[in-house]
């Protein structure tokens, strides 16, 4: 394509009077011719200009390392659970220690049932009524303390000993110990809780040495 803009050619005379009109006319004719040929050089390079394609993207090989175990790693760790603290068994007599007797016969109960036996089911300390316990249950017999359950005859504020009633009883054995070479609750005393009693330890029958703490 040819890009030079052709200019328009005046030929002949031209008036006096005309000649300026002329010279603007044939300036504005090359004004516009000039433009007409810019404007077509712009259009002949956008035609021919194309963009160049963007690069597309790259793709990033990916590499996969796979590491071997160790064997201190695939050996499974043993168990290590916790043990629950476990509470000592009290102490228990062991087979072959010598088991307690209550008391012995002597002195105020020389005459008495049950002194010298192991877990006596009747205590009568030789006195009257109230002195006789019966059907007893022992329980911790061995312990510091060998407590039973029995029946005794009870006896009011302003009661006589005639007109008792068995109820029943709360056995108590302690102090417990040697007594001339054998081991034996050296105290016993009984009571009636329904009637508001309780054991009291400085109240209570020597059965090692045959008398009454304290003494009557």
């Amino acid at each position: 394509m040819n890009n030079t803009a052709r200019l328009p050619v005046i030929t002949g005379s031209v008036p006096a009077w005309a000649a300026p009109r002329r010279v603007a006319a044939r300036a504005g004719a090359i004004a516009a011719a000039i433009g007409a040929a810019a404007i077509g050089a712009a259009a002949i390079t956008g035609c021919s200009a194309s963009p160049a394609p963007a690069p597309g993207p790259t793709a990033t090989p990916t590499i996969t390392v796979t590491v071997p175990a160790s064997p201190a790693a695939a050996t499974a760790a043993p168990s290590m659970a916790a043990t629950p603290a476990t509470a000592p068994a009290p102490a228990t007599a062991t087979p072959g220690s010598p088991v307690p007797v209550l008391g012995r016969p002597a002195g105020a109960f020389a005459q008495g049932v049950g002194f010298g036996q192991t877990e006596p089911a009747k205590i009568f300390n030789g006195g009257d009524p109230t002195g006789l316990v019966t059907q007893i249950a022992w329980k911790s017999w061995g312990g510091p303390q060998a407590i039973g359950s029995g029946t005794s005859e009870y006896v009011g504020p302003g009661q006589s000993v005639a007109t008792g009633t068995p109820q029943p009883v709360t056995v108590v054995a302690f102090h417990l110990g040697n007594c001339h070479g054998t081991l034996m609750y050296r105290a016993v005393e009984w009571y009636f809780p329904q009637h508001g009693q309780a054991f009291d330890p400085s109240h209570y029958q020597n059965i090692c040495a045959g008398t009454y703490v304290p003494s009557q």
